[in-house]
């Protein structure tokens, strides 16, 4: 509708409240205005002494700038602690990094700034600990950009002196318990990072191996096998072959002495068939069978070395490829290990810390592991002994920062002793809450199936592990006394004093080996699993920081993170605490670009939250998070940020309409009772509360996707295809205080509070621009109010269904409408007069609303008796056929309406007379 008033409004609309987006420019000025009232403190100072709902931040690492998946977690959790604080809580928000760690001592050594090995250990920790601040500072900007609301200038992080002593105390807290032992075991070790690595440390990807079937021939077959037999292994790691000591098979299974090839052998022969393709055999009879138990203690000669394979028994092996032999080097692999210790064949790892075999490894010393594959496979072909030989491509596990393949490898190291509290933490999984229910599951099978955790790393730039070794009887040196001696010094002084101070200055005075009593001492070089270190966050932060409390309500990351943080925080508040440090765990997916693919640099395929902020704005970005279920992986592009950008711009047009119908809208002196309004008013007030209503409970669920759908539809819907259209006419045709116009008013500005209530967590700049325009606000900030009060005594089902029943039957005039407008019959809706021809139903539901040209937008409307005869041409739905006519009479220049009353006034002939009774009291918008 376009007449005098109407442009009025608009005028209103474009200067007084000026809502016209340009995010980008917009926001960064928003933020300001935040950091110059200090808003976080505000927040916090206007919850005090309500519920506190702590969300305990896992902390980044501190290592290049912030990608997408970053973004997602943090507005995650932004939008989380935003509603629980508007819910009534105290709700604090300490965001904290990971800044210890290989990718840093990389980055540094990489630099070509310094020399690593021109430098000590502490200058070279001191250039690692101002490059990963360095990165912190940047990362917060980052964060900051997105409107993340946090305790920004406290933050936790771990490299911080007082987390580090922490971290010594949780460390001490299981050495008390007994948890925590020193032993030789395989490990996943990284010859890329010349380190042992973590389960959390290891991604799997496709790799390409040799395959390789073995001939074992029997040196004593103990009266079972003839020795002119050979068992047959399988492996696709021929590199492993100089460390055999054994070969396994499984107690219950068959096992058949064939004749193949012109030679005997021995293997399962559930897997005789498979086997026997593959290696190329195309005559094979069976000449006896044997259970695995009954070959126990053969002894096997190891094919190029003078020693034997002891054949064991063991039901870790299966028949699922091979030969149901299995090649057993206890020095790499953990069930070796397990039952190499079984049958005491002792541990043989000839491989060093970069990879190289070692002296242990005869005719392979110094040589690369994974080149001795070419190697031992032409050796074992020239005697005779290599059967065949293929390739596989199969997933193996790579070091998840090197990204290059990683082997199993015995070596002593620091453990945790998982198995010893296993069930506390298999009891705790249980009584959290967890969101998806799968979660559950997951973390279950990870604790219930992991094995002891590897807890000492061979770097420098990390947390030391603080044990003393006697330099006499070289026992080591743990105790109470000793972990609260050294925390102390690092509380002070950081963990650096474990490599500037001398032993005695780390020890209690007097300290003495309890064992032969000497007080010389050496200390530990390890360093812990940085895992280790955000594991511990729980008892360095929820313990220490006076808001906060233990344990968090809530712990929000990726999906990866059930085998990183979340596992590693139920080991250590479990192993000290015996309970778990989080009441619930919530857990997205990862981003997918638009095609599902996984974001990759050298697909081009990412999106960098930096420039989306730039160009679009980080309310967009903010909303695309919302509008995700992001319990799954998510997709984002440029094409799904710019759809999201049109329904951020139907929320945001909706609260500028209502902005600019408010300007002459005192809430204290104009408010209009509900009990007072019409009709449509009270559906509307309704309709408001039933969306009010889900978006609160959507929230409480973590289900925003629900929040963005039922707010965007109310917006595009409900409102402006509904009821907003409705109202122009009152809103800007009727004398300014006609009660029906302040009635409506009332109803837009419940609108205008709840929404923008209920659209702050998810889109604060928006909000609080909004918040300042809104008559009788009092409060600095949205962020410092309260959500809006549902009101369930509005709800009316009967009146609700009444209105719907008809927005149906209008729905079918809109249509015909439409179509008149398409044959050139009418211009705009006001020029027509609607025909409507029900069923004796609609009839009914038609005869209970009073002015329907309003309702339909149009200038007259006629209802003719159900069962009337319908003209040609009229539009035939189900309920009634709806026939256009053009209006009789001239259009009002105000209004638009079409009416044979225009003109009767003298003083106003282009008026119809409700126009020109307005204008003659002044009463006009």
């Amino acid at each position: 509708m376009s007449n005098v008033d109407y442009g009025k409004t608009l005028n209103l609309l474009q200067t007084e409240f000026p809502m016209r987006g340009n995010l980008p420019q917009a926001e960064p000025k928003m933020q300001q205005h935040w950091e110059e009232i200090d808003i976080y403190r505000l927040v916090q100072e206007s919850r005090k002494g309500k519920p506190k709902f702590i969300l305990h931040d896992g902390p980044p690492y501190a290592n290049g700038d912030i990608h997408i998946g970053h973004a997602l977690n943090k507005v995650l959790k932004d939008i989380i602690v935003r509603f629980k604080t508007m819910q009534g809580y105290d709700a604090p928000y300490v965001p904290g990094w990971d800044t210890h760690g290989l990718p840093i001592e990389q980055a540094i050594a990489n630099g070509g700034k310094v020399d690593r090995k021109k430098m000590s250990v502490p200058e070279f920790r001191d250039y690692c600990k101002a490059y990963a601040l360095e990165w912190v500072e940047k990362q917060k900007k980052q964060f900051k950009r997105l409107g993340i609301r946090g305790d920004w200038e406290n933050p936790y992080v771990t490299l911080q002196p007082k987390y580090e002593a922490q971290q010594i105390r949780v460390f001490g807290g299981m050495v008390n318990k007994g948890y925590i032992y020193k032993g030789l075991k395989p490990v996943y070790w990284s010859p890329s990072s010349e380190s042992a690595l973590a389960e959390a440390e290891i991604e799997y990807k496709d790799k390409t191996s040799t395959s390789i079937y073995v001939a074992f021939q029997v040196k004593d077959g103990k009266g079972k096998l003839p020795e002119d037999a050979a068992i047959v292994i399988w492996t696709t790691t021929p590199w492993t072959l100089p460390a055999n000591l054994g070969i396994s098979l499984h107690p219950e299974f068959d096992y058949v002495l064939v004749e193949a090839a012109g030679r005997k052998f021995v293997l399962a022969q559930g897997l005789l068939e498979a086997a026997a393709k593959e290696i190329g055999w195309t005559d094979v009879k069976v000449l006896s069978a044997y259970k695995g138990a009954e070959l126990e203690h053969v002894l096997c000669q190891h094919p190029f070395y003078d020693r034997t394979s002891l054949v064991m028994v063991g039901e870790h092996v299966t028949l699922e490829a091979g030969t149901g032999c299995v090649h057993t080097a206890p020095g790499h692999g953990e069930d070796d290990f397990v039952i190499g210790q079984r049958y005491n064949i002792g541990v043989l790892c000839p491989v060093d810390d970069q990879g190289h075999f070692t002296a242990e490894a005869p005719g392979f010393e110094g040589m690369f592991y994974d080149k001795g594959n070419k190697v031992i496979t032409e050796m074992l072909q020239a005697s005779g002994h290599l059967l065949h030989m293929n390739t596989i491509q199969h997933q193996y596990p790579h070091d998840w920062r090197t990204k290059k393949p990683v082997i199993f490898r015995a070596t002593e190291q620091w453990f945790a002793s998982v198995d010893k509290f296993r069930q506390a933490m298999l009891d705790e999984i249980k009584r959290i809450d967890w969101t998806p229910e799968w979660g559950e599951t997951r973390l279950h099978n990870m604790i219930a199936e992991r094995g002891d955790w590897c807890i000492s790393r061979q770097r420098a730039w990390g947390v030391p592990i603080p044990i003393f070794y006697c330099r006499s009887c070289n026992e080591p040196l743990v105790n109470e006394s000793t972990i609260e001696h050294v925390a102390g010094i690092f509380e002070q002084e950081g963990s650096n004093a474990w490599f500037l101070k001398d032993e005695k200055e780390l020890l209690p005075a007097g300290t003495v080996c309890p064992s032969c009593g000497h007080d010389h001492f050496r200390k530990e070089t390890d360093i812990m699993d940085v895992w280790f270190d955000s594991g511990s966050s729980h008892v360095a932060v929820l313990e220490t920081r006076e808001e906060l409390q233990w344990p968090a309500d809530l712990y929000l990351e990726g999906s990866d993170q059930y085998r990183g943080w979340f596992n590693s925080s139920l080991i250590t508040g479990v192993a000290v605490k015996g309970q778990a440090p989080y009441k619930g765990i919530l857990s997205h997916g990862f981003t997918l670009d638009g095609e599902g693919r996984k974001m990759s640099k050298s697909l081009g395929n990412t999106i960098d939250p930096k420039q989306v902020a730039d160009k679009l704005g980080a309310e967009i970005l903010r909303l695309w998070v919302s509008s995700t279920d992001f319990q799954a992986d998510q997709r984002i592009s440029d094409n799904i940020l710019t759809q999201t950008s049109e329904g951020y711009r139907k929320i945001r047009n909706t609260l500028r309409f209502l902005l600019g119908n408010l300007s002459d809208f005192d809430p204290a002196r104009d408010r209009v009772d509900v009990s007072a309004l019409n009709e449509l008013d009270r559906f509307a007030m309704i309709r408001l509360h039933r969306m009010a209503d889900k978006v609160i409970k959507a929230y409480d669920k973590y289900e925003f996707h629900v929040v963005y759908q039922a707010v965007h539809h109310y917006c595009a819907v409900e409102m402006s295809a509904f009821y907003l259209d409705i109202l122009k006419d009152r809103l800007y045709a009727s004398a300014a205080a006609d009660p029906e116009r302040k009635a409506a008013q009332t109803v837009l500005y419940d609108t205008l509070t709840v929404i923008t209530k209920l659209i702050a967590p998810i889109l604060p700049h928006t909000a609080d621009e909004v918040w300042k325009y809104i008559p009788g606000t009092e409060l600095a900030s949205v962020q410092l109010a309260y959500l809006p009060e549902v009101n369930a005594d509005l709800f009316d089902e009967a009146l609700e269904q009444k209105w719907e029943s008809f927005i149906s039957l209008r729905d079918d005039v809109l249509k015909a409408l439409e179509e008149a407008r398409k044959e050139k019959l009418i211009g705009n809706s006001l020029s027509a007069c609607v025909h409507l021809y029900p069923n004796a139903e609609a009839a009914k539901l038609l005869a209970g609303f009073d002015r329907l040209d309003l309702l339909f937008i149009v200038s007259g409307v006629v209802v003719h008796e159900a069962g009337e005869t319908v003209p040609a041409g009229a539009h035939a739905f189900k309920e009634m056929a709806v026939s256009i006519a053009v209006a009789d009479g001239e259009k009002c220049e105000r209004c638009w309406i079409v009416t044979p009353e225009v003109g009767h006034d003298p003083e106003h002939p282009t008026l119809c007379k409700r126009c020109s009774g307005v204008l003659k009291e002044g009463a006009a918008v």
